[in-house]
């Protein structure tokens, strides 16, 4: 079977895996009683981690899997809004990104990154469907001068985007599921420039303080 079908067939899996855990929760959601008057936290710590594959052209013929780690920082909201039964929210994320590349000529992506966030919070406060887009710099152990298809030197910009679905537990830590895109790239900093563009399916745990 080639390589890229069985990534999406994977793909298409997850897909449908969150999808199953989004029905569900909503139908918990709307079981459970809304917490009316309850103050929350307005800063939030995240934990998630995933695995990416490099998808699309344009960029690196060479084929890599990194397996990103993401520790975030989310502050208050600059807007919150009564929208179609619930809650949206606008807000800030700050986060460090340690990322192993499995496989691709380089090892390693180290690097901070800062995005905008759009939630929509279900009235029942244990849902929050989220949307981020933002972009960062970070180095790694770049190996282009030596295989053709890898990055040009270690400095390079990101740009990224998040999406999915958060459920909060009856201890008030938040599970998540969701699709994480990164593009890597100097920029034209470096005759080499490649660039890297990854896709794929993340997990996180996170709680308000």
């Amino acid at each position: 079977m080639p390589r890229s079908m069985g990534y999406f067939r994977m793909l298409a899996c997850v897909v449908v895996v969150v999808g199953w855990v989004a029905v569900e929760a909503v139908r918990g959601a709307e079981a459970a009683p809304v917490l009316a008057g309850t103050i929350e936290p307005a800063y939030e710590w995240e934990y998630s981690t995933g695995v990416l594959w490099k998808v699309g052209g344009g960029a690196t013929p060479l084929s890599y899997r990194l397996l990103p780690q993401i520790l975030s920082l989310k502050i208050p909201p600059i807007f919150e809004r009564p929208w179609q039964g619930g809650t949206l929210v606008m807000r800030s994320r700050f986060s460090l990104l340690l990322e192993p590349i499995v496989r691709g000529p380089e090892n390693y992506f180290v690097g901070v990154a800062a995005a905008g966030e759009v939630e929509w919070r279900h009235p029942s406060r244990r849902i929050d469907v989220f949307f981020a887009s933002g972009g960062g710099f970070g180095w790694l152990d770049s190996k282009g001068y030596d295989v053709v298809g890898g990055q040009g030197q270690d400095f390079n910009l990101i740009w990224l985007i998040h999406a999915g679905l958060r459920y909060r537990t009856l201890s008030d830590w938040r599970w998540s599921a969701g699709l994480y895109f990164q593009h890597i790239s100097n920029r034209g900093m470096n005759k080499i420039n490649p660039g890297l563009n990854a896709l794929g399916p993340t997990l996180g745990l996170s709680r308000r303080f």
